[in-house]
């Protein structure tokens, strides 16, 4: 268990937490949540020991072991898999013990919890967590200094999967991975055996993986359960009713404050009055969170061009001369499009992004472009090109010398830079802030086209759901790379899938890749199995007799996965009928008690399908290792 006991911690006087307490119990997953700012990462901190509370306290009860991401990348000559197995101390110990130990009895106790921490089959656990996070067969064998700092910071979150401790905190674990990488940890974090507490934007990852929602505001938690859209629903209701009594309250002031200002000068009501001025003094109204107005973002809308606007042909682009990393391209851009590139870190989508932004030439073939077309090119490197010591204005004047401070204020304050944030120095600005800069310089002259690679690492919830809403009301193309599944879902009507040194239009929503991407790996594994070398080859009798002691050893195996699927199809036609039923406007046009039963329960459903979804995944998973192991 984790409490945290009205915890007071100040930095630079200011309080971030005053009176904050919360509990979480063994096996809970918990998005901690919140704006920028107000906490979040500093409450880890706290939890880990590496700062100490002001005042109150955060105990972990009983003996439990903590783990975090390392903040420096594992390095040096050691492999990727050998790095993961290494992270597991008490295993390598063990294993080091057994080669040198003589008793018996120690021997015995060695292997006994060599067993219990199943030590046999941890090089293949560390493959499999490896392959989820991007790395194939090959690239686990090379060493880690082999590999950018990016990279080697997935072998880090690899490590800490692969310990698997009793209280896992992670932040921002999709910083690092691309959208194949952070579906593969949605689906591991969410049947996590131990407790976590997870500091993420992703609304999908807060959906998939965690039951319980922490919310940090006012300085303060409060404790939700169920996953993020639930938290928001429920939250929202709150507020609503909040609003509603704080409606009654100033109704009830205004009415007694009448009555005071009209008696408090009377003898005879004076006492009256003053019990009425008592009254107006506990009448306060509850505390709602202000609605941050500078969360919007205001792209400008071009003048319009005829179609098309950029246009490949048999293009081919890389950085060598004759080692093309994308050949073959046919590709076109209209006004009207708006388009995801999907694909695995390093098949080329920032390629891809670059070559269309003008950053690179094609090596063969043509890039056609509208000769009025201009583009807005937004760099996962981008931030580096802002310099620090200057102020937001300053950093935009360079993009824009001609223009007028009233000018420079106008165009920042679309981006919710005004006011004091428009002198703010670069350096000073937070992560989400710089980010706005960004869009600023990125779209000072009205792009017809937006490229965006990875444009929310820096961006909250609350942030994104503004750059969502800014780019569907923008009047021009978007090209956008992103790890976030919602804002391809929401941004995107067509997908481009970059893969083998292709880009093809892919037919289907985020769904349907999931399962594409499910499919992959299970062709991968059974590819394997098929290149398994075979010291002989069995007649079709050994094959048959193998054939069925695998069908006899994984019955149960095969039993839960088809229990799994059809608990799947119940949950699905259940949810499908709470949907409908929260649909049916009857329902609202009187308050009702059944609508926070119903969204309760869609609510536990969805935690109910995500389990069910992992139990289903395991089984097949551990059928498909049990016939590669032996081969058929």
């Amino acid at each position: 268990m984790l409490q945290i006991n009205n915890l007071l911690y100040r930095v630079e006087g200011r309080a971030l937490f005053q009176q904050a307490s919360a509990t979480i119990n063994r096996g809970w997953r918990v998005g901690l949540v919140g704006r920028n700012g107000t906490g979040k990462s500093t409450l880890l901190k706290l939890i880990m020991g590496q700062l100490s509370p002001d005042e109150g306290s955060v105990e972990i009860i009983g003996r439990q072991r903590i783990g975090t991401v390392a903040q420096e990348a594992p390095g040096g000559e050691r492999s990727l898999v050998d790095t993961v197995l290494a992270a597991d101390t008490e295993r390598a110990a063990l294993l080091q013990e057994a080669e040198t130990a003589t008793d018996p009895t120690r021997i015995a106790e060695i292997h006994d919890r060599l067993a219990t921490i199943r030590a046999e089959t941890a090089p293949a656990r560390a493959a499999r967590i490896l392959a989820g996070l991007g790395f194939d067969e090959e690239a686990q064998q090379r060493p880690c200094a082999s590999f950018s700092g990016g990279w080697r910071m997935r072998v880090a979150l690899a490590a800490l999967l692969f310990v698997e401790p009793d209280i896992l905190l992670l932040d921002e674990p999709t910083n690092h991975l691309d959208l194949e990488a952070s579906l593969w940890l949605e689906g591991h974090l969410a049947s996590y055996p131990g407790t976590l507490l997870l500091v993420s934007h992703d609304r999908d990852l807060l959906n998939r993986a965690v039951d319980r929602i922490l919310h940090l505001e006012g300085r303060k938690l409060t404790l939700y359960g169920g996953n993020y859209d639930t938290f928001e629903r429920t939250r929202r209701e709150r507020l609503e009713h909040e609003a509603a009594q704080n409606a009654r309250i100033e109704a009830q002031r205004k009415h007694i404050q009448t009555f005071v200002d009209r008696f408090r000068y009377k003898a005879s009501k004076a006492r009256q009055a003053q019990s009425r001025m008592k009254m107006l003094e506990k009448l306060q109204p509850s505390v709602t969170l202000v609605e941050d107005a500078s969360l919007a973002l205001n792209f400008p809308a071009p003048e319009p061009l005829a179609p098309p606007i950029l246009q490949l042909e048999q293009a081919a682009v890389g950085y060598e001369p004759g080692r093309p990393i994308l050949r073959g391209l046919n590709l076109r851009l209209d006004m009207d499009d708006r388009i995801a590139l999907l694909g695995a870190n390093g098949n080329g989508k920032s390629t891809l992004a670059r070559l269309l932004a003008g950053k690179l030439e094609p090596q063969e073939g043509a890039c056609r472009r509208d000769r009025k077309l201009r583009i807005g090119y937004f760099a996962q490197d981008q931030a580096e090109a802002l310099d620090l010591s200057l102020s937001a204005m300053d950093n935009l004047a360079r993009h824009m010398p001609e223009a007028a401070a009233h000018q420079l204020r106008d165009h920042l304050a679309r981006f919710g830079l005004g006011g004091d944030r428009a002198t703010t120095k670069a350096g000073d600005l937070s992560g989400g802030e710089k980010a706005r800069l960004l869009f600023a310089i990125i779209s000072r002259n009205a792009p017809h086209l937006l490229i965006l690679d990875e444009p929310t690492n820096h961006l909250d919830i609350d942030a994104r759901d503004a750059l969502v809403q800014a780019l569907g009301a923008y009047e021009g193309a978007v090209v956008l790379v992103s790890h976030d599944p919602r804002l391809v879902e929401l941004v995107a009507d067509r997908l481009w899938l970059v893969q083998d040194g292709r880009v093809r239009s892919f037919d289907g929503d985020m769904n349907d890749y999931r399962q594409l991407l499910l499919e992959q790996r299970r062709a991968e594994r059974r590819e394997l199995r098929n290149e398994k070398p075979k010291e002989s080859a069995p007649n079709r009798k050994d094959q048959r007799r193998a054939a069925a002691e695998i069908r006899a050893a994984t019955a149960n195996l095969r039993k839960a996965a088809q229990q799994a699927e059809r608990r799947l199809e119940q949950l699905a036609r259940d949810r499908a009928a709470v949907e409908a039923e929260l649909a049916d406007p009857e329902l609202y046009e009187k308050t009702s008690a059944r609508i926070p039963q119903l969204q309760k329960r869609l609510g536990e459903l969805d935690k109910e399908i995500a389990a069910a979804e992992a139990a289903w995944l395991e089984a097949e998973e551990a059928i498909e290792a049990a016939f590669a192991e032996a081969g058929a």
